[in-house]
C-alpha cells in the first residue's frame, strides 16, 4: 500500500495510461477522483475500481477550462478531503505537418494537452500547498520530451511544452514541497495511438524499437506510482522515459 492515505486526482482515467494509473493508484491505497471528458468512461473506470475494493469518484472534466479544472479540485476535497497527488493523463493526438494542421486543430491540441496540464496543476497546487506538499505527475512524450518526429507539429509542440513546464512547476513549488515530475511514454498500446495509425504501420512501428513491441499502460502507470510514492522523495523536474528504449538510441 505505497499510497496509503493519499488522496488522487486523475485526468484522463477513463481509458489508456489514465485508466491504468487510477487503477493502480487505487490499488495501492489511494483513494482517487477519476476525471475523463466522456462521463460514462469515467464512471465506468470508478465502478470497477470500487468494484474491486478501493475506493473512487468520477467527474466529468474538460481540462483545457479553467471552470472546469478548479471543480474537479473542489470535488476531490469535498469527497476524500484533501488532496496529495495529481497525475495530469488527458491528452489527444493529431498527425500533421503545419501545413496540413488548420488553425482550431492547433488550437485544440494545445488547450487540451498543455493548457490543460497548466490549469490542472493551477487549480491542485493551493490544496496540495495547503497540506504541506504533495506530486504531481505530468505525461509528455518520448515524442516531444527528447526528439520530434514527422507530421505531428501540434502534439510534439505539446508535448514539448508539457516537459519545460514541469520543470519550471518543480523549480518554483519545491519550496512547498510539491514534487513535480513527468513520464515520458514511448508508443503504448492504447485506443489513441491505434486510431491513429493503421494496423501494418503500428507493427512494423513498434518493432523498429530495442524492445520490439508497444508499451503496455501499465507500465506507464507503474513508473507513475513509483513518481507518487515516498519512494521518489527526493526526485522532482524528472523526465522518465517509459519508451522501450525507443529513445536510447535516436
Amino acid at each position: 500500500m505505497r499510497l496509503a492515505g493519499r488522496v488522487a486526482i486523475v485526468t484522463g482515467g477513463g481509458s489508456g495510461i489514465g485508466q491504468a494509473t487510477a487503477r493502480l493508484f487505487a490499488r495501492e491505497g489511494a483513494r482517487v477522483l477519476v476525471a475523463d471528458c466522456n462521463a460514462e468512461a469515467a464512471r465506468e473506470t470508478a465502478f470497477s475500481i470500487n468494484s474491486a475494493g478501493g475506493e473512487a469518484e468520477s467527474a466529468a472534466v474538460d481540462v483545457s477550462s479553467a471552470a472546469h479544472a478548479c471543480r474537479m479540485v473542489e470535488e476531490a476535497a469535498a469527497a476524500f478531503g484533501h488532496v496529495d497527488i495529481l497525475f495530469n493523463g488527458a491528452g489527444i493526438l493529431y498527425h500533421g505537418t503545419v501545413t496540413e494542421t488548420d488553425e482550431d486543430t492547433w488550437n485544440r491540441v494545445i488547450s487540451v494537452n498543455l493548457t490543460g496540464t497548466f490549469l490542472c496543476c493551477k487549480a491542485a497546487l493551493p490544496a496540495m500547498i495547503a497540506r504541506g506538499g504533495g506530486s504531481i505527475i505530468n505525461v509528455s512524450s518520448s515524442t516531444g520530451a527528447h526528439d520530434a518526429c514527422a507530421r505531428a507539429a501540434a502534439y510534439v509542440a505539446s508535448k514539448g511544452g508539457v516537459t519545460l513546464l514541469t520543470k519550471s512547476l518543480a523549480i518554483d513549488y519545491a519550496k512547498h514541497n510539491v514534487r513535480v515530475n513527468a513520464i515520458c511514454p514511448g508508443p503504448t498500446d492504447t485506443a489513441m495511438l491505434r486510431n491513429n495509425m493503421l494496423p501494418e504501420r503500428l507493427e512494423s512501428f513498434a518493432a523498429s524499437f530495442p524492445l520490439r513491441r508497444l508499451g503496455r499502460p501499465e507500465e506507464s502507470a507503474y513508473a507513475a506510482l513509483f513518481l507518487a510514492s515516498d519512494e521518489a522523495s527526493f526526485v522532482t523536474g524528472a523526465m522518465l522515459p517509459v519508451d522501450g528504449g525507443q529513445t536510447a538510441e535516436v
